[in-house]
């Protein structure tokens, strides 16, 4: 059986101040502030801490010819979205969902490093109302 520990009503009442600071009385809210204030301080000296263990870490990685904390994938920053550059290459023309993936990197200067590109083309031209379903995986601009 477990024991139950024994707590002072103030205590009680500070423990639980986030749904009770209403019922507290002024000192008990002062009270309540220092306690946080202090363990605010010791959270940012933590935060320090481990900050400066991870950059001593990056060294240690760049050392060994890794990235060291910097990611090594970008994500490609596009002049257009990609519904634009669907709706660009799909103007005047209807085409099924594989092909018209392979005209947007093709024929726009739209970049992606998706794995699954294709897919998230599908995706695209099902929810956007910018195109017009012309039958079964073939689609043209609205």
């Amino acid at each position: 059986m477990a024991k139950k520990k024994k707590t002072s009503k103030k205590k009680a009442a500070a423990t639980s101040s986030k749904s009770s600071l209403s019922t507290l009385s002024t000192q008990q809210l002062h009270a309540e502030l220092t306690k946080r204030q202090r363990a605010l301080g010791t959270l940012e000296r933590k935060r320090e801490r481990l900050q400066q263990q991870l950059a001593e870490v990056d060294g240690e990685i760049q050392a060994l010819g890794g990235a060291g904390g910097q990611s090594t994938r970008r994500r490609p920053h596009n002049e257009m979205s990609l519904v634009e550059a669907l709706r660009d290459v799909l103007k005047g023309r209807e085409m099924g969902v594989t092909e018209t993936a392979e005209a947007v990197l093709k024929e726009t200067s739209y970049q992606t490093a998706a794995a699954n590109f294709r897919t998230i083309v599908n995706q695209t031209l099902l929810k956007s109302d910018s195109f017009k379903k012309v039958s079964r995986g073939i689609y043209t601009a609205a």
